[in-house]
């Protein structure tokens, strides 16, 4: 609704409430009862914006915030499924902290809500030694650059506007692939190049950890189906599987 619109369903409410009250003191001359509901109208008005205002209002904005937040988990899981899980897993067989990585990441069934708060803290403080004798770049040069126009899709995706630590982590992925595109050769990398791309590497993973950490937490709360396959299946553990045992 324009402004324009707004004022003049004002002007017509309030010119009817006049018009109304003008025909009920010429029907039964009766100036005291009509000042009497007048005065009782105006004294519940501070009431009922408070309840229309304030509280209805906060509802209804409640509301539309779970709405929003189920469909930012919806798409937070679609990158999981397409990207984010296979680079958590292929970038951590070429650190050299895999076992300080497992014992702080490894969720299982048993985690409560301070057990992700913690690991939260932790995955924002992780420094990574990149092994560049064991990192196939060419390898995740393709992956990332096949993956750049799905990566900006979810990037046009206006709900993200609400989840500025996820926008930032789709950016730091882009700009790593944009990074090992650019070089003409990945295989004779000098020493200082290197530890550039370890940065660039350090800088969306310790993101795509944190995000993962809230991932998880979202789906043990709501899809404990979905948790259930990836507690079996994550990469922080020695032995992940899909299959279930005993």
């Amino acid at each position: 609704m324009t402004k324009r619109f707004i004022v003049l369903i004002g002007v017509l409410a309030i010119s009817a409430s006049i018009i109304l009250y003008l025909l009920h003191f010429v029907i039964f001359q009766d100036a005291h009862h009509i000042l009497i509901y007048l005065l009782g109208d105006l004294a519940f008005m501070p009431l009922e914006v408070y309840l229309v205002v304030i509280v209805i209002e906060r509802l209804l904005a409640q509301q539309e915030k779970k709405a929003l937040y189920s469909k930012l988990n919806m798409v937070v899981g679609a990158f999981f499924m397409a990207v984010g899980n296979r680079l958590l897993a292929n970038l951590l067989t070429n650190f050299r902290e895999q076992e300080n990585l497992f014992k702080t990441f490894s969720v299982n069934i048993h985690w409560q809500r301070n057990d992700y708060k913690l690991a939260r803290a932790m995955a924002l403080k992780v420094k990574l030694k990149v092994d560049f004798n064991q990192i196939d770049l060419e390898a995740l040069k393709g992956f990332l650059c096949d993956q750049r126009p799905f990566l900006l899709s979810l990037m046009e995706n206006p709900n993200l506007l609400e989840r500025e630590a996820f926008s930032e982590l789709l950016w730091a992925i882009t700009h790593l692939a944009e990074e090992l595109e650019a070089r003409k050769s990945l295989g004779s990398l000098g020493e200082t190049d290197m530890k550039h791309l370890e940065g660039d590497i350090n800088r969306f993973y310790d993101r795509l950890v944190f995000e993962w950490l809230n991932y998880a937490e979202h789906l043990q709360t709501h899809y404990p189906y979905f948790f259930s396959l990836l507690v079996r299946t994550h990469p922080f553990q020695h032995a992940p599987t899909p299959e279930v045992s005993a």
